[in-house]
This record gives C-alpha cells, sequence and structure tokens, in this order.
C-alpha cells in the first residue's frame, strides 16, 4: 500500500523517493542563493508592463555586510602590520644594548727597570733564603695569586666579573709561574691568553725585543737565559693583589700588582749557592664582551722591577739577575726602591737600588 505522500502506482522504478533523487546532489543552499548575480522577478512584479523576468544585484545586497566585514578586517590587519614594524624600528634606535663598533685592542706600553743590590748577593739554601727574607710569609705558586670578592658593575654581571678576574690570574700563572716560560722553552701558555690584535706586538718583543716602552719582553713575561740562570727550588713565592673596576659599558679592568721571588743558581752551581731574585710586576687588563667569551685579554700597560740586576743590564729581553756572590754594582744616586712595599713611589725611570731590607739577612 502507498503511504500518503506517494502516488497511487508507487514511486518510479520502485524506489523511495522515485526520480527526485538525482536531483538531491544539487543543493541550492542560501548562501549560493545570495551570491547570485542575477535574481528572478515575482510573479506580481512580472504582471507589470515591459517587465523582465529577471534583474541584476548589485554588489552592496546581501552579501555586502559580510563583504563589508571582510574589507574592515583587511584593514586592521594591515593597520596591526604597520603599528608591529613601526614599534620595532623605534626599539631598535632606542636600544642602549646595540653591539659597539668593533675596536682595535691598543698596544701595551711597557717599563722595565732593573734594581742594583746595595750589598753583595747573599747566597745559600733556597728554604733558608726564603726564610730570612721579606717571602717568607708569602704563598707558593698560584696559590699566593688570590681573586677578590668579586660583585656586579653597572653593566656586567658577578659571573663576567669572577670570569675577567680568572683570565687575569691564569695569565699571571702562564706568564710568571709557568716553567717552560720561566725557562725560555716556550711563551705559548701566555700568548694564547692574548687578544688576536695584540699578538704581533708579543711576538715581536719576544723575537727582536726593543727597548722603546713597547716592545720589552719582559713586560710580557717573566723569562731567564737559561745559559746563566735556572730554578734552584719551583716554588715561586708570590704575593699581590687584582682589582676591578668598569671602565665603560663594554669594557671591565682588572689591575694586578703582585711580588714574584724566585731561587735562582748558575748552572751546574750546587744548591747551596742559590739565591733570590724578586719581579714585581704591575699589569692592567682589559676585557670587552668578546674577550670574555673567548677567555682571553688585552694588556694595557706593565710595569716591572726587578732585582738584584745590574744598572747596565739589558732589560729588553730575558731578566739578567746577578747571582749569589755578585759584587756591588754601580747604582749612582738611585733612588732605593723595596719592591715588596705595598705603597710603592712611581717606577724610577732607568734603575732604581734594590732596598737592603728587600734581601735575605745574613
Amino acid at each position: 500500500m502507498a503511504g500518503r505522500g506517494d502516488p497511487p502506482e508507487g514511486t518510479p522504478d520502485g524506489l523511495p523517493g522515485g526520480g527526485e533523487d538525482e536531483y538531491r546532489s544539487v543543493v541550492f543552499d542560501e548562501s549560493f542563493v545570495r551570491a547570485a548575480r542575477l535574481q528572478e522577478f515575482s510573479a506580481r512584479e512580472r504582471m507589470g508592463e515591459h517587465a523582465q523576468a529577471v534583474r541584476s544585484r548589485s554588489p552592496g545586497e546581501d552579501g555586502a555586510v559580510a563583504r563589508g566585514g571582510g574589507s574592515r578586517q583587511a584593514l586592521l590587519l594591515v593597520l596591526l602590520i604597520l603599528l608591529a614594524f613601526g614599534t620595532a624600528i623605534y626599539l631598535g634606535v632606542r636600544n642602549p644594548y646595540l653591539p659597539p663598533a668593533d675596536e682595535r685592542a691598543a698596544p701595551l706600553r711597557t717599563t722595565v727597570v732593573p734594581l742594583a743590590p746595595q750589598r753583595t748577593v747573599p747566597g745559600g739554601e733556597p728554604a733558608r733564603l726564603f726564610a730570612r727574607g721579606p717571602a717568607a710569609e708569602h704563598r707558593t705558586g698560584a696559590a699566593g695569586i688570590n681573586l677578590p670578592v668579586a660583585g656586579r658593575t653597572s653593566h656586567f654581571s658577578e659571573s663576567q666579573v669572577v670570569t675577567a678576574l680568572g683570565i687575569a690570574k691564569d695569565y699571571l700563572v702562564a706568564s710568571s709561574l709557568e716553567p717552560g716560560v720561566l725557562s725560555g722553552a716556550t711563551v705559548r701558555p701566555a700568548r694564547l691568553l692574548l687578544d688576536p690584535d695584540q699578538l704581533p706586538q708579543f711576538d715581536r718583543s719576544v723575537e727582536t725585543p726593543a727597548d722603546d716602552g713597547r716592545h720589552a719582553e719582559a713586560g710580557w713575561l717573566v723569562r731567564f737565559d737559561p745559559r746563566r740562570a735556572v730554578l734552584a727550588d719551583p716554588a715561586v713565592r708570590v704575593q699581590g693583589t687584582l682589582r676591578f673596576e668598569e671602565t665603560g659599558p663594554e669594557t671591565l679592568d682588572v689591575t694586578a700588582d703582585h711580588t714574584f721571588t724566585y731561587a735562582l743558581r748558575a748552572p751546574g752551581a750546587p744548591p747551596e749557592r742559590a739565591s733570590l731574585f724578586t719581579v714585581q710586576r704591575q699589569t692592567h687588563f682589559r676585557f670587552d664582551r668578546e674577550d670574555l667569551r673567548m677567555h682571553r685579554t688585552e694588556l694595557l700597560t706593565s710595569t716591572v722591577l726587578a732585582g738584584p740586576q745590574a744598572c747596565g743590564a739589558d732589560t729588553t729581553g730575558s731578566l739578567t739577575p746577578l747571582l749569589a756572590g755578585a759584587g756591588v754594582p754601580e747604582a749612582g744616586s738611585a733612588r732605593a726602591t723595596d719592591p715588596y712595599a705595598t705603597a710603592r713611589p712611581a717606577a724610577p725611570s732607568l734603575c732604581g737600588a734594590l732596598a737592603p731590607g728587600a734581601q735575605p739577612s745574613p
């Protein structure tokens, strides 16, 4: 029996809904109808004279609200992009932490002053000499280079300050305590810690030293001619201070002031013929952020007072110590200088007299 909505003879082909199924794939939803460019007039409108069956729809009808909303969204997006771009430019111009201009490291300025003894250089076993001299209470080796309490500065963090102090200590150890450097066998430990801009000056100072305030080898490191003096005791006595100071938004300075006391003897001489040799070094280090990152430093100034040496000694290359039993050289009217004193006067220009108290007591 046919349903109430079906024809008496049933649906065509015996299928529910009959032939209507073949048109069900064609769906005219609301959006399709609203987007149509042609619109059919109603039956009443077509009854008028010369009436047309269809008319063209203007872009402002029906879908105009949707298109207008899309235009406003596009305009808002453009404005947001322009605002973000302008903000980025503004912050870039006003940013106080822009990378600094690349500046080359300044050359090192050196001053090396020999200190002539005022009496015969005393000799003896190293332990007894140290015990009778001003270095008796000094610590041994790198333990004598103590780092100060570090804190942050205006533009450098505490960890960066600690790094700078550590590099300065590493350089002092490499250039003043490394046995291979002291004996003249190598300069590599100290050279590896220098800014590349200073390497040509360093190399020239080592290969062809000159008394010009820029190329004295002793300004960079402590070195003895192994044909004239060797270590009688590898335990070098050290005492001094390290200080740090921010000198600009991109530079951190460290000043080192240390006294190194070496027990030396002539090659082939017995240990009891040792004598003490004192080197007082004042070194001014500078670090920029790249130096801290690369674990290196720049040396700005280096002042070295070393004795006992003769006033006429060549101080441009290796140090030339006067050893045990050496007579008193002519010191002229040079002012007596104590390299162990914590408050030192300005370094003499050519030569100084080693204060008697700076040597072991007889």
